[in-house]
């Protein structure tokens, strides 16, 4: 079975160069030097990334793999690499809707560059959902057909960051699944991804899928909130299921910088769990792949 990946991020030149400008480093090649600091390998250009992602799916035998762009107005570089691989990536990119002209990004990223999630982080840039500039955007992007909308609710750590220096002025009062319901009820044929299962605020996440059946779990990244849960990572795929069955849940690793590469662990950890809770091959399937593909069908 070749899994589908609904959480990589792409850490594209831009990307470290923006976080580099942040930490104020400057010389003759600051991506290099932030590369440094972080101990990653220089992602060179987003060709060449792309390149390198397709052999670590390759080598880890995995089909297809949503790649973000990790940075506001970084939507170029993951449409770069998607036109260069069109059929092993779907594009995602992130969006401050507080931003000038973040609606007119949205259109062009999703009619003219070929992406298909745009992602929200509310407690990153700090915002309600409730924003009439969030609407707009949520508005033009489900006006075109196969796309989606991942926001990341609960707790947000970034590593770069922290190994950079750089402050994570993160509010968490933005980050309640609650916030998602009035945008999935008003859109209910826009597939809405929360990431981490919530990332701790697990049974408002389960409370939003319970009420809106267009919102859809991704199991990506170690989870280590369930520290504030009192649950073991079985027991919350087990509540999971139990409440939004297998058909709306998403595989996803978390998977983002070289040398570390492909998440394999993630994948292994959460394979046995799913084998222990007794789920049979076509419902690992659609966990594994196929919800995947249903959401976002191949287009090469």
């Amino acid at each position: 079975m070749k899994p589908n990946d609904a959480h990589c991020h792409f850490f594209s030149r831009n990307f470290v160069r923006t976080l580099a400008g942040e930490r104020g480093i400057q010389g003759d090649d600051p991506v290099a030097d932030a590369c440094r600091i972080l101990a990653w390998e220089p992602p060179g250009s987003n060709r060449e990334l792309a390149d390198r992602w397709v052999a670590e799916l390759d080598r880890h035998q995995v089909g297809r793999a949503a790649i973000i762009a990790s940075v506001p107005e970084d939507e170029e570089s993951v449409a770069e690499a998607l036109a260069w691989h069109p059929g092993r990536f779907v594009g995602f990119f992130m969006v401050d809707p507080t931003r000038p002209a973040a609606t007119d990004r949205v259109a062009r990223a999703v009619t003219e560059l070929g992406l298909r999630g745009a992602c929200l982080f509310p407690g990153m840039h700090g915002y309600e959902l409730s924003d009439p500039r969030v609407l707009h955007v949520v508005e033009r992007l489900a006006s075109v057909p196969g796309t989606a909308l991942f926001i990341h609710c609960g707790v947000l750590t970034v590593g770069a960051r922290k190994k950079l220096g750089l402050p994570a002025r993160f509010d968490l009062r933005y980050s309640n699944p609650l916030n998602v319901h009035p945008l999935a009820l008003a859109w209910p044929d826009l597939p809405f991804i929360l990431p981490h299962f919530g990332a701790g605020m697990f049974r408002e996440a389960l409370m939003l899928g319970d009420l809106c059946p267009n919102v859809h779990l991704d199991t990506s990244s170690s989870n280590s909130w369930i520290r504030y849960s009192g649950l073991t990572l079985e027991q919350v795929f087990a509540r999971t299921l139990e409440i939004l069955g297998p058909d709306r849940i998403l595989f996803g690793t978390d998977s983002s910088f070289f040398p570390r590469g492909w998440q394999r662990p993630v994948w292994a950890v959460q394979s046995r769990i799913l084998q222990r809770l007794g789920l049979d091959r076509d419902d690992r399937r659609k966990i594994q792949t196929v919800n995947f593909d249903r959401i976002f069908p191949p287009t090469a």
